[in-house]
């Protein structure tokens, strides 16, 4: 391990942001205030669908059409968890724009919020801020432009009002997708939340393990810490770790990173964005929201002066003015899976060597991993049955009833279907005579491997992911080695192995404020098809190894039994057996009459 955190040491970069602007922002915070007052209280119910969703569409075209700005609709569709199916409408106003194809900057914020309040911090304020940053570039006549004047920008700038984007970033996800913009976006800044009482933040997570460019990531807190004082708040190296081996986030500039389009959300909130219900005007706080809207300001300044960023193609932690390549981090996370691959294959050759059979107990895990497939594909049915929550494949509100309402009923089908069926398989795993110490060995080799081979696939879909695999990997090392010790220590070895997937549902826990409701808000990301089907067959694939090893571990584990060991069938297996047999038969028949008919 030595080598690689020499080498990860030697990586460390130091990321440049581009130079300051020349002129002082001239964000107006009493107009800025204003306008988000204005939107909270004409329109405090603006969850998509809503008729507060569609006066609160006219009202922010209605505002950008005072500077010149000939807003653009673009109408979609999407479902979303709780309200089923409905429309929304990104709005888009554009600037400086002289030639096709020419290199855009977005400047992007959500106006819609859940309903349970007037959201005016969430998000009146980042709606109010981007009406005032559009001001700056005001298509009006000399004699009524705004005081200051106007600018005339180096690049293409779009004014973004996305919609739908409490629940999950759908309007930012729909326009990312966009063919006329998604392939000449050179940065993207959206505001949310910036008139909370907390300090400023930086949010750069995305969907996919990528990293937007560290230059704009640089170039945004250098602006913020000279017109706040302080430099903004970022997540920690571990969790910049869990959201790279877990993507995951609750903002707009998710979608953005993981195409590769450098993008960053500044706010005064944390992971999670502030709940609505308690989102009054009251509670706005003005100093905050003219400090993060000048630095807004100052930043796209900066963007349209400065050189052209580079695509975010890899992945890195930050850690302030400098950061830990990607590269170096998956070559350190790969490093600790030697030692385990090494000796998974030792004990693979000392089996070979003293003539060991594995097959049953691969048959073994076999039947193991059956089971858990099939738990797989009885979630994916009650999904179509209408059982889980269905919307499109984004995030859910934490805050909304899918989120955070279990349905009790139908998880408890869901258990009771997988018991019965757990009680017909486990007929053939259940031990009927003593296990020789040979046999324990193959059960614990055969896991392993499969746990080694794992690993390996883990790498090739995103060796962030390890941070995860890594703890049940070493942990479980070690149960050969503890075949003869207490059953109390070998569980404290098994319950050790779940650290990491532990970590995700902390991380959904604490950081987001999910509390005990973490466990089924992930089960519903898995629903609503957020998390890949490919990482839930892995998923299966690694709780099929550790149910053979706790199996082991308190020696309640059998090898396959042969023939002649068998337990006779069971009334289901002799049902299933009759059905076979007599379909079979009629498959053969048929062809036999259909000839004597000729």
């Amino acid at each position: 391990m030595g080598v690689p955190l020499l080498i990860a040491a030697f990586s460390v970069g130091r990321p440049v942001a581009l130079p300051a602007p020349a002129l002082p922002p001239t964000f107006d915070r009493a107009t800025a205030v204003a306008l988000a007052e204005e939107l909270a209280r004409v329109y405090p119910d603006r969850s998509p669908g809503s008729p507060g969703a569609l006066g609160a569409a006219h009202w922010v075209s209605e505002r950008l059409k005072l500077y010149g700005f000939t807003t653009q609709v673009e109408e979609f569709e999407a479902t979303i968890p709780g309200r089923g199916r409905v429309r929304l409408r990104n709005l888009r106003a554009i600037a400086g724009e002289r030639r096709p194809g020419a290199a855009a900057i977005v400047v992007m914020a959500h106006r819609d919020n859940t309903g349970s309040g007037p959201g005016a911090n969430a998000n009146a304020s980042g709606t109010a801020a981007l009406i005032e940053l559009a001001r700056a570039y005001a298509r009006v006549p000399a004699g009524t432009r705004p005081t200051g004047g106007t600018v005339e920008p180096a690049h293409t700038i779009v004014f973004l009002s996305t919609d739908g984007d409490a629940f999950g970033g759908l309007g930012a996800a729909q326009f990312a997708a966009n063919p006329a913009y998604r392939n000449r976006i050179a940065a993207v800044l959206n505001l949310d939340a910036i008139a909370g009482q907390s300090p400023p933040r930086m949010i750069f997570a995305g969907d996919e393990p990528r990293s937007p460019a560290p230059t704009l990531v640089q170039t945004a807190a250098e602006r913020t810490l000279e017109q706040t004082g302080a430099e903004p708040a970022r997540a920690s190296a571990l969790r910049q770790l869990i959201d790279l081996g877990f993507p995951f986030s609750l903002y707009g500039q998710a979608p953005f990173v993981a195409r590769g389009v450098p993008a960053i959300t500044l706010t005064t909130s944390g992971d999670r964005p502030p709940p609505s219900f308690d989102d009054t005007v009251e509670r706005l706080n003005a100093g905050r929201m003219a400090e993060l809207g000048r630095s807004a300001q100052s930043l796209l300044a900066s963007l349209d002066q400065g050189l052209e960023l580079a695509p975010a193609t890899a992945s890195y932690v930050y850690l302030g003015p400098r950061l830990i390549r990607g590269w170096a981090i998956q070559l350190v996370l790969i490093a600790g899976l030697v030692p385990f691959l090494a000796t998974a294959v030792d004990l693979f050759a000392r089996c070979r060597r003293r003539r060991i059979p594995l097959a049953p107990a691969l048959r073994s895990y076999r039947t193991r991993l059956a089971f858990w497939l099939f738990a797989g594909g009885v979630f994916a049915v009650f999904r179509f049955a209408g059982a889980w929550p269905d919307g499109a494949p984004r995030p859910l509100s934490p805050g909304s009833e899918a989120a955070g309402d279990w349905p009790v009923s139908a998880l408890a089908g869901f258990v009771v279907l997988l018991a019965l069926t757990w009680l017909v398989g486990r007929e053939r795993l259940l031990p009927r005579r003593s296990v020789g110490g040979s046999e324990e060995l193959a059960g614990y080799t055969a896991s392993l491997l499969v746990l080694g081979v794992l690993a390996l696939v883990v790498i090739a879909a995103n060796a962030f992911a390890l941070l995860f695999l890594l703890p049940s990997l070493h942990a479980w090392l070690w149960l050969p080695q503890l075949r003869d010790r207490r059953v109390a220590l070998r569980l404290a070895v098994v319950a050790a192995g779940f650290a990491g997937p532990l970590l995700i549902v902390a991380s959904l826990a604490l950081r987001f404020g999910l509390g005990f409701d973490a466990p089924w808000y992930l089960a519903a990301l898995v629903a609503v098809g957020y998390v890949e089907p490919a990482s839930v067959i892995l998923t299966l694939v690694w709780a099929a190894a550790a149910a053979q090893l706790s199996a082991l571990a308190v020696g309640r584990y059998a090898p396959y039994p042969s023939a002649a060991e068998r337990p006779p069938r069971g009334p289901l297996r002799k049902l299933i057996r009759w059905a076979l047999v007599t379909r079979r038969r009629r498959q053969v028949v048929a062809p036999e009459e259909a000839a004597q008919a000729l």
